[in-house]
């Protein structure tokens, strides 16, 4: 796995050999970036379910201010720090090895805001509903920011959780990637 473009391009990441994780395809990775183009620049990045970073280091590496990494195994997020130091990414980001959706309520009593929320959770489990529904208050999310869910495409999700309005909808293969952003703002 590489980094596709930006000042990283072509920098080999550490993975993990489990089946557990399952990283963001190249394709994927390359589409989700062509349909933000410069909404990346300068901005505030969470994400969630991190894995081995792959997402994160990719709006990094393009350009994204400042990236915060939630990932609950303490593994990846050592592949994490390993892969942001081979990069030379680590100055505008942070690893937070806690659960997602424990996290979210420190983020926002932090007061933290974000132009972009990438979620990426285990196909299997139902955390992409449930993160979806705790972000259902657009408190996270910066006047113009985005939640993409990263999704098995056979599963449905809701076109709108609360203030959070589906706005798109992309495929890849098997992955869908939807898009949201907050109404009423």
């Amino acid at each position: 796995m590489r980094i596709i473009a930006g000042v990283a391009k072509g920098r080999r990441l550490a993975t993990l050999r489990t089946l557990a994780l399952r990283p963001t395809p190249a394709r994927v990775r390359e589409a989700l970036f062509n349909i933000l183009g410069d909404r990346i620049c300068d901005a505030h990045v969470a994400d969630l379910f991190a894995g081995t970073g792959a997402f994160g280091l990719e709006a990094l590496s393009r350009g994204a201010g400042r990236v915060v990494f939630v990932e609950v195994h303490e593994p990846a997020c050592r592949v994490i720090a390993k892969n942001l130091r081979v990069c030379g990414l680590t100055e505008r980001a942070s690893v937070w090895q806690i659960d997602a959706l424990k996290a979210l309520p420190l983020l926002k009593a932090a007061g933290e805001t974000f132009d972009l929320i990438f979620l990426d959770p285990p196909y299997q489990t139902p955390l992409v509903e449930d993160t979806l529904e705790q972000l259902e208050d657009g408190v996270l999310l910066a006047p113009e920011g985005r939640v993409v869910a990263e999704h098995f495409f056979k599963r449905t999700l809701q076109d709108q959780y609360g203030r959070l309005s589906r706005v798109r909808v992309a495929r890849s293969g098997d992955v869908a990637l939807s898009f949201y952003h907050a109404i009423g703002r």
